[in-house]
């Protein structure tokens, strides 16, 4: 699914409603009714609804969806400023919820004399993407006393406050959602963590806006979903062997961290390798032989790593567990030194490369590198927030010619062709050691496979936080493990293959 800035949005809308038999209020209407529906089933009648609605078309959708509620028999009340200009569609339907006699209308003003029940849901509908400067200080106390209210709160397509495409301003006010009910596609600002921390859930609902517009609009940003997913998965042919589905080599692991090592091995034989070998010190041999006997063990040291083979024909994935000795470094830079063939690079493999930014220059082109943002930041230099750390990920994908798999809750694939993957599979839960030790094993055993650099990278982030869901699912957020996730891996695998159209 592509993503698009708020301009591109306003111009998606404006198409819409130019080259369709479809008005901006029919549209409104039908966003309405989208809200309404998922309303009814997540709420009871017993609920009463507060909107505070804004003066432009985002007030005129929650004037719209209050209308509909209100038809449904909910007990809705609408708080608005009758003293500003409101858009002409906002007007529209201000008009309409005024000419009901069962729904209260009040200013801002009376906010902190009105008497909330119990049941109370309050609906934000302020502001909506056009939103691109702080609010004034006046709706701010608004947005704060709302936020101390002990209640469920919606927002209607954007927080009220947040910005859809930047970075908001230090304490800014930003209405704090348990459900954001957007429309037609996600904004950026929900991918990142200053911003996205206010969205809650967030539900994506399509209002029918033009098919031939989001086909040839260009863009820069998409989300990894499952329909671009069952495009990049490669179901297996009958007729194959263990050769069909390539070697891979996971170096990893020193004395006391051999678990990382078993982590990152089980995760790429569960993701297909056809033939994996673990390089490791000797120190980890009896543990990975009875944890992972499927995969063929080769010695690099004793403690800790100090020297490994370069095998032509292996797809390599380096880092977690090898400690920073000084032999681990000298030979992961020797490796580095003489392959051509992509790698993925994780962890501590990242440590050392981080010590020399001339070390940046050996990664082999379309290399992939899972960085956590202490790890990006160690590589490539501070940042002030996620939306600077991710321009600047842009430009060293790019210089590099690499792929930069930039961990967070929603992970993205940076490209050397500017382009961004958001991942929107995952789960707090996935918060633990050995997750990302995971990561490394399914991404190599991708590549290994013959998937592309950006296939195995969009692909594999996409299947570690579907397993992740499925994990958490099963054993709950607080107590599954990076090994439950690494056992629902072949549960995804299969979900693929209900979900594949050709079967």
């Amino acid at each position: 699914m592509k993503i698009f800035s708020a301009q591109q949005i306003k111009k998606w809308d404006a198409f819409s409603i130019l080259n369709n038999p479809i008005s901006s209020l029919q549209l409104m209407e039908i966003a309405a009714g989208s809200c309404v529906e998922w309303i009814i089933k997540n709420y009871d009648p017993a609920h009463s609804f507060c909107f505070f609605c804004g003066n432009g078309n985002n007030g005129g959708d929650g004037f719209a969806l209050a209308r509909l509620l209100y038809e449904k028999g909910f007990d809705v009340t609408v708080f608005a400023d009758q003293n500003k200009k409101f858009s002409a569609e906002a007007l529209v339907n201000f008009e309409r919820c005024k000419a009901i006699s069962g729904i209260d209308i009040f200013g801002f003003e009376h906010f902190n004399d009105f008497s909330f029940n119990e049941s109370t849901v309050i609906i934000d509908a302020l502001f909506g993407i056009g939103l691109n400067r702080p609010v004034e200080e006046a709706t701010a106390k608004l947005i704060s006393f709302l936020n101390d209210l002990n209640f469920p709160k919606v927002s209607i397509d954007i927080p009220s406050g947040l910005i859809p495409d930047e970075m908001i301003g230090v304490n800014a006010a930003v209405f704090k959602a348990d459900h954001t009910l957007t429309f037609q596609s996600w904004k950026k600002s929900f991918f990142h963590p200053e911003s996205g921390i206010f969205c809650g859930k967030i539900q994506v609902f399509d209002i029918g806006l033009s098919k031939e517009f989001y086909t040839h609009e260009i863009t820069n940003d998409y989300i990894i979903d499952d329909s671009l997913i069952h495009e990049t998965y490669k179901p297996r042919s009958e007729f194959s062997h263990k050769g069909t589905f390539g070697k891979a080599t996971i170096v990893a692991g020193s004395f006391g961290k051999i678990g990382a090592a078993v982590m990152a091995t089980k995760a790429c034989l569960r993701s297909g390798s056809g033939i994996t070998f673990v390089t490791a010190p000797n120190c980890g041999y009896e543990i990975l032989q009875n944890s992972c006997p499927e995969a063929m063990f080769i010695s690099g040291g004793q403690n800790y790593i100090v020297d490994f083979d370069f095998e032509e024909n292996s797809t390599f994935g380096i880092g977690p567990g090898l400690g920073t000795h000084p032999g681990t470094e000298t030979a992961i830079l020797k490796f580095l030194k003489n392959t051509i063939k992509p790698v993925v690079i994780d962890a501590d493999a990242l440590n050392i490369i981080s010590e020399n930014s001339e070390h940046l220059k050996l990664l082999p082109k379309k290399s992939i590198i899972t960085p956590h943002p202490k790890e990006f930041e160690r590589l490539f230099g501070q940042t002030q927030n996620s939306f600077e750390r991710l321009r600047l990920a842009r430009q060293k994908a790019e210089e590099l010619q690499i792929f930069i798999v930039l961990k967070d809750h929603h992970t993205q694939v940076i490209t050397p062709q500017n382009q961004v993957y958001y991942n929107i599979t995952g789960n707090s839960g996935m918060a633990k050691g050995g997750s990302g030790d995971a990561l490394l094993g399914i991404i190599t055993a991708l590549l290994a496979q013959g998937y592309s650099s950006q296939h195995a990278a969009i692909f594999g982030v996409w299947l570690h936080g579907k397993a992740g869901d499925f994990a958490g699912e099963k054993f709950s957020k607080e107590a599954m493990l990076p090994s439950d996730l690494i056992e629902e891996i072949g549960n995804v695998f299969k979900f693929l293959a209900k979900k594949n159209p050709s079967d």
